[in-house]
């Protein structure tokens, strides 16, 4: 849930990176903060414990327009991506506006891929959201490997909600601003909708 800091003028959205382990998440936070550093003053936090590790980092898009004379400002977060962590994983889905659920595309991973989109499901729903209401993007992450599925499979197995999809290789930088775009796209047209600031 956006909040308004009238002050600034600035609309604050949370964006979550979601999926299973070693899925390319950080990588996707890293790569977009490569890219938009230089232009903000933010820092990349990695919030570390001794098992498990949260990155964080907001900035200012430069081209997503304002909305009644604010200006987006985005929050991305990225979860733990073990399932046994998942305390830590419904705290960081508190408030959120949007999800990137990045997939490993590897056929082995498969499983791990459905039973982290079972978890996002069942931790939004615990929290009053709906999957298929919130801006959501499926990033098939991984796509450079000689072992990644199908695109057909991947999907049949992760996207019965018809969300947008992205093909990605996060370390190469494809995919990754074009999942933002759209889910931040997703959000600002959701405030849009039912804003009255």
């Amino acid at each position: 849930m956006s909040f308004i800091n009238y002050n600034a003028k600035e609309i604050h959205c949370k964006i979550v990176y979601y999926g299973p382990s070693l899925g390319g998440k950080t990588t996707n936070l890293q790569w977009v903060y490569q890219q938009t550093a230089q232009d903000q003053n933010s820092k990349l936090v990695a919030l570390n414990t001794d098992i498990e590790r949260t990155l964080f980092f907001d900035f200012l898009p430069l081209d997503l327009g304002e909305i009644r004379g604010f200006k987006t400002r985005f929050h991305l977060y990225s979860v733990p991506g073990q399932v046994v962590y998942d305390a830590s994983r419904k705290l960081i889905l508190k408030g959120l506006d949007g999800v990137v659920f990045v997939a490993d595309s590897q056929t082995e991973r498969m499983e791990e891929n459905i039973q982290s989109l079972k978890n996002l499901e069942r931790n939004l729903d615990a929290q009053g959201y709906n999957i298929r209401e919130i801006p959501l993007v499926m990033q098939y992450n991984k796509r450079d490997l000689e072992n990644a599925a199908q695109l057909s499979q991947l999907r049949s197995d992760l996207n019965p909600y018809n969300a947008p999809e992205f093909e990605a290789a996060a370390c190469e930088g494809r995919g990754v601003m074009e999942s933002l775009k759209t889910v931040s796209k997703g959000i600002i047209n959701v405030l849009k909708g039912g804003a009255t600031l």
